[in-house]
């Protein structure tokens, strides 16, 4: 099942160490920030090799504004995976909740 859950909500999660953290957008939008903890894996990556690209359950996906990582959402619970979230308004939302982005 996949939970939008809001940037707030999300940070607890991602804070506990107990999810993976997927960002699907491009290495140029990542290059200007990203959620803390979280590994890039574009969208196009991901529909290529899922399997490959997610070695476990408990995911929190990212991407810009939150349409993106729905989709990369579905596709993972078209292989089995049930506990999925998807960041509520993604990159966007995550700023304006006033949290912080990692620059690598």
């Amino acid at each position: 099942m996949i939970q939008t859950i809001s940037p707030r909500d999300a940070d607890e999660l991602i804070r506990s160490g107990e999810v993976d953290v997927v960002d699907v957008r491009e290495p140029r939008e990542w290059s200007v920030g990203h959620v803390p903890h979280a590994r890039l894996v574009p969208l196009d990556q991901l529909r290529a090799d899922p399997e490959r690209a997610l070695p476990r359950d408990r995911v929190v996906f990212v991407c810009a504004k939150g349409a993106r990582s729905l989709a990369a959402a579905k596709l993972a619970e078209r292989l089995g995976f049930n506990q999925l979230y998807n960041l509520d308004g993604g990159t966007s939302g995550w700023v304006k909740a006033g949290l912080p982005l990692e620059h690598s």
